[in-house]
């Protein structure tokens, strides 16, 4: 019993570090070009929409996480319905989450 309960946690903690790895690979990907490497959001297209520094602990908590994952898989619009994020396509819910979580990284 205790094996197998090592196992588990073995597991648990590997797939947890690659589950991180994904979510700061598919960040760099799909991310940073707007938000930056480093969450600050200062690129020339970050500053161009307005894209939030997620370093700061205020914005971070201004920003739920359930607001987060809805702007990531459903996109952002201004009030007057123009795109300034588009929908996420081909990322599943779970590699959505995966992102919010790292995106909380940034906070100093």
């Amino acid at each position: 019993m205790k094996t197998i309960t090592l196992i588990a946690t073995v597991l648990a903690i590997a797939v947890g570090s690659a589950a991180a790895g994904d979510a700061k690979a598919l960040y760099e990907k799909e991310c940073a070009k707007c938000h930056g490497l480093d969450g600050k959001g200062a690129t020339k297209m970050g500053k161009k929409w307005g894209a939030k520094d997620y370093t700061d602990p205020a914005v971070q908590a201004a920003l739920k996480d359930e607001a987060a994952f809805k702007a990531t898989k459903e996109g952002l619009k201004t009030k007057e319905g123009k795109e300034v994020m588009k929908p996420s396509e081909g990322i599943s819910d779970a590699d959505i989450k995966a992102l919010v979580a790292y995106m909380r990284t940034f906070k100093s």
